[in-house]
């Protein structure tokens, strides 16, 4: 009879036999559970010996050099699934909803059945170059891209992948849109547009401080001080972004509040709004209905909050006799940014106002200028040449 062994088999230590059906199993411990202190077992397989020592060898190295790392058998479909409800209690509801319809339309239909540990970097790949024939924009393939980085990030962390796979593809390149801010002539003929409207003091107020969509329509009158002449935007009205969900205030962007101080008459415009709002609200009794949006600068005739697509709608409707087409809301947001430093603002002044995470970003979005601004650099250097004898 065999002398058993008094001994603890090491870590990395295996053995190799051949099974049944004529492949080889080479078996191996990685130490002892702490709950049970048996030996926790793995297995390789191959087609010969060779093949299976090879990966022993491969795999006894790695315990050796503290390298080792065990593949988890969890899906795509399962982590993806997994990271949506456990880790992004920290992200915004809006970029959850985003990050649950990129997994649910496109991540789990063509990856979710592999095994995460055997995703690598040519299947995601294979995702992106698919999607962009399809029609689906650059940026749109980047916010997918940042989704699935996310998430194998966190996996890394975790001990579930050794590496990131999304880390070496490759995206299509943006082509940025061409910013349309209206010129110093267009802003007039704007201003002209709008008269009269019921959303005349909204579309100013916007054009001359450059807020979001969701800030001007989130503001509420107590972040507005007439005596120091100053707007404290620390909130915005965000839309519903998944079914059951409504309107509710949301933070900046970029988590950032900010006070700017508008030019008077914008602080002027407002004081006048007020009035009128009062008026409205006594004129409307019992139907005056916020809706649980309380305070609100910019409400319909009874006090309701306004929508991103119904400002937008009417903002079109204001401009159709006009000679200004192809008007975004959010253009105005670029009309001021480009008459700020039309007028002589410093770039962080311009970033300061806008709620911009660093200067750096508003000089990439606004390193344009307009018609007016490359004719006044043309007159000033004319002026020069003039100056210059025998010029």
């Amino acid at each position: 009879m065999p002398r058993k062994s008094t001994t603890r088999r090491a870590q990395g230590e295996g053995t190799i036999r051949q099974r049944k059906d004529g492949t080889w199993e080479a078996r191996y411990t990685l130490g002892r559970d702490p709950g049970t202190g048996k030996q926790i077992q793995k297995s390789v397989y191959g087609a010969t010996q060779k093949d299976v020592r090879q990966k022993l060898q491969q795999i006894a190295q790695a315990i050796d050099e503290g390298t080792y790392f065990e593949p988890t058998k969890m899906t795509v479909a399962g982590w993806m699934n997994v990271w949506l409800k456990d880790y992004l209690g920290n992200v915004k509801a809006g970029t959850v909803a985003n990050y649950t319809r990129h997994v649910n339309n496109h991540i789990i239909p063509a990856l979710g059945a592999m095994k995460l540990s055997a995703l690598q970097p040519p299947q995601i790949q294979q995702l992106y170059n698919a999607l962009q024939d399809k029609g689906l924009s650059a940026k749109t393939i980047k916010n997918l891209h940042g989704c699935i980085h996310k998430a194998l990030d966190v996996a890394v962390r975790i001990g579930y992948l050794k590496t990131n796979p999304s880390e070496a593809c490759i995206l299509p390149r943006i082509v940025k849109k061409e910013i349309r801010p209206l010129d110093t002539p267009e802003i007039s003929d704007f201003l002209n547009a709008i008269k009269g409207h019921k959303y005349e003091t909204l579309f100013k107020v916007d054009v001359f401080t450059g807020l979001r969509s969701g800030e001007i329509l989130g503001l509420t009158w107590d972040c507005v001080d007439f005596d120091a002449g100053t707007l404290y935007i620390c909130k915005q009205l965000t839309p519903p972004r998944m079914k059951g969900q409504k309107y509710a205030f949301g933070t900046p962007k970029n988590d950032k509040a900010r006070t700017i101080r508008p030019a008077p008459y914008v602080m002027q415009v407002l004081k006048e709004h007020k009035i009128k709002q009062l008026e409205q609200r006594l004129h409307a009794g019992a139907a005056w209905d916020d809706g649980g949006f309380p305070n609100l600068v910019f409400t319909n005739e009874f006090g309701k909050h306004l929508t991103q697509s119904g400002v937008w709608k009417m903002l079109q409707k204001a401009l159709r006799d006009s000679n200004i087409e192809n008007l975004r809301f959010h253009d105005l947001r670029h009309t001021y940014a480009v008459t700020s430093i039309h007028s002589g603002d410093d770039i962080k002044t311009v970033q300061e106002n806008l709620g911009h995470h660093t200067a750096a970003f508003t000089l990439d979005q606004y390193g344009h200028v307009t018609e007016t601004m490359r004719r006044d650099s043309a007159d000033r250097m004319q002026a020069f040449i003039k100056a210059i004898p025998n010029a």
